[in-house]
């Protein structure tokens, strides 16, 4: 498997489409250990300057100790034939399996941190700031009802996208 480097301002994709509908993984950790897990929440932008993307992690999800751990963290956006592979990464925890194998994953590190060779597309992505989703702060109270019933409010990480590989 190889990738090469493209400029972000040469993609052409639909974000709501990648993420929402298609989802991605969010992988952090090294060749020493990581975890990855599948996400339909996220978005991409511009902010303090820089092309950014945003994610939310459960505390209870595995993944978030990788993420918190390491500055540098990924996400990999697949073509329709991984959608099982997601799903396997979306409902099992790397704390009580090899999900990544039972995926048929293979992972691909790069700038000190993991993705897969699988992948369509990643995003290197270095941590700039985050913080917790607060019930206090909901201006749609229907919101937190709805999405937060075991009071288990995500970390909200915003991260500069510092590298784009995309299959050759």
């Amino acid at each position: 498997m190889a990738f090469k480097e493209a400029d972000i301002k040469s993609l052409n994709f639909n974000p709501f489409t990648k993420i929402g509908s298609e989802w991605m993984l969010i992988t952090a950790g090294d060749e020493s250990g990581c975890n990855t897990m599948t996400a339909s929440w996220g978005g991409l932008g511009v902010l303090w300057g820089k092309n950014v993307a945003t994610c939310y992690i459960r505390p209870q999800r595995y993944t978030k100790k990788f993420v918190d751990a390491n500055d540098i963290f990924t996400l990999s956006f697949y073509g329709p034939e991984h959608k099982q592979a997601l799903s396997i990464c979306g409902s099992k925890s790397g704390r009580d399996c090899d999900k990544v194998k039972e995926a048929g994953l293979t992972p691909y590190f790069v700038d000190g941190t993991a993705a897969f060779e699988e992948a369509d597309m990643v995003f290197v992505c270095k941590k700039l700031y985050e913080d917790e989703i607060r019930p206090e702060n909901f201006i749609a109270k229907e919101n937190d009802e709805k999405w937060y019933p075991e009071k288990d409010y995500h970390t909200v990480y915003i991260a500069e996208i510092t590298k784009v590989l995309v299959r050759e």
